[in-house]
């Protein structure tokens, strides 16, 4: 009977190996397509592979912990009999003279050669500490662990390394500030609380820091009257949910503006690769969300140029949903060539966002405030109310300078206060 294997998936232009967290399914399960299989984590986001097959799980190559690269075998399915699979994941025949019982046999002696030099499990939390204070193997083993079977916890580690620190240099010997040009050193006195960054919270931390290096930023910002806008979605918005069963929030409204001002002004959709600048051929359209956690993650609108208000509405409301559940896939969160911030939802007048590389700028949305305003019309000066924003916009000046990043940022004014209020959907 043909036998399938289950290949650790490529989850991103950048990602090149995932963590298997923990299998969903053991050797003798029966499995049908679609269902999951295995849940895995990257260095941006965790995720879940379904078999594309039906069948039977017959082996398991990897344990929960192993770091595998991509396009590694991680297991074994037997194909229910009359399933036909093509292309090189079904192994119903040797390939290359060798036969595929040895081809797994290969694969486990390597994970067990990774894993040898270790007698107990350790999850990749803790071996990421570990690494980063410098622990050495066999340090690490002497520290004694609270969990199950005599497991190190991320408490048991964390505490180890305070002790551990303060046996090598004694707080009354510790410099509160280092060599001038150089970050302090934090000392935490009685009394304080110290939580450790989670894996996410982390890697934003890295990325953040990664693109203040990176890229030389410029703000710019402008105020914008978005009264017309305002007023045609508190006309719209009840007919609209009666309608298509979705919410009209002012997000989708921002994304179209910014996106027609990307098509008019193509070199801020871009990314900059050394002295090379790649314009964008697609626009696609991230928005920052808050996660559950209070981490924050970038979801994607693709080809948001090319999708009406409705759509843009319900792209939105799905990826928000997901972020909210914690269901989004790898793919959801790639491929952004531009990024939209909203600052406004925390009742923020604006902000200096920071860029998302490798992308050239990020749009920030300040909260719309009702305001008394200068306007002219034909009478005369007038001081009327108006909902009034600002917009702000941060930029790479290696690829965009002062007079692009203002026209671009004065265009998606543009759209903004001249917005139909007859507007149909």
């Amino acid at each position: 009977m043909s036998r399938f294997e289950v290949v650790m998936p490529k989850l991103g232009e950048s990602i090149i190996e995932a963590t298997i967290t923990k299998w969903l399914k053991k050797p003798g399960d029966p499995i049908q397509e679609e269902d999951n299989i295995v849940e895995i984590a990257t260095d941006k986001v965790d995720s879940e592979i379904p078999s594309p097959v039906d069948g039977t799980l017959l082996e398991i190559l990897y344990k929960e912990g192993d770091i595998v690269p991509v396009g590694k075998v991680i297991a074994i399915i037997e194909l229910s009999e009359g399933t036909s699979v093509s292309g090189p994941a079904a192994i119903s025949q040797p390939d290359n003279g060798i036969p595929s019982g040895q081809e797994d046999q290969s694969v486990k002696t390597d994970t067990k050669t990774a894993s040898a030099a270790y007698t107990r499990f350790y999850s990749p939390l803790v071996r990421n500490i570990a690494k980063e204070e410098s622990i050495p193997l066999d340090e690490l083993e002497a520290v004694k662990g609270s969990g199950k079977e005599g497991r190190l916890t991320k408490k048991d580690i964390l505490d180890y390394v305070s002790i551990r620190s303060n046996l090598k240099v004694p707080s009354s010997q510790r410099p509160v500030e280092t060599a001038l040009g150089t970050e302090p050193t934090t000392i935490a006195v009685t009394g304080d609380q110290i939580i450790e960054m989670d894996r996410m919270r982390r890697l934003i931390a890295d990325h953040m820091v990664q693109s203040k290096h990176v890229s030389p930023h410029v703000t710019s910002f402008i105020e914008v009257d978005v009264t017309n806008m305002v007023k045609w979605r508190a006309k719209i918005k009840d007919q609209f949910y009666k309608k298509e069963g979705e919410k009209l929030t002012f997000t989708p409204i921002f994304i179209e503006a910014a996106a027609k001002a990307l098509k008019d002004f193509p070199d801020v959709n871009a990314s900059v690769d050394g002295y090379n600048i790649i314009i964008r051929k697609n626009i696609h359209i991230g928005m920052a969300t808050a996660l559950p956690s209070g981490n924050l993650i970038v979801p994607v609108i693709k080809n948001a140029d090319q999708k009406n208000l409705l759509g843009l509405a319900k792209s939105v409301n799905d990826l928000a949903g997901k972020a909210r559940n914690n269901i989004l896939n790898p793919d959801d969160i790639q491929g952004g060539t531009f990024t939209i911030t909203n600052f406004g939802t925390f009742n923020s007048l604006t902000g200096t966002p920071i860029i998302n590389q490798p992308q050239v700028a990020i749009l920030g949305i300040g909260v719309v405030k009702k305001r008394p305003v200068v306007i002219e019309t034909e009478d005369g000066d007038m001081i009327a109310i108006r909902h009034i924003m600002i917009l702000s916009l941060s930029y790479d000046h290696r690829a965009v300078d002062g007079a692009l990043g203002g026209m671009y940022l004065r265009k998606v004014a543009d759209y903004l206060e001249n917005f139909d209020t007859n507007r149909t959907i």
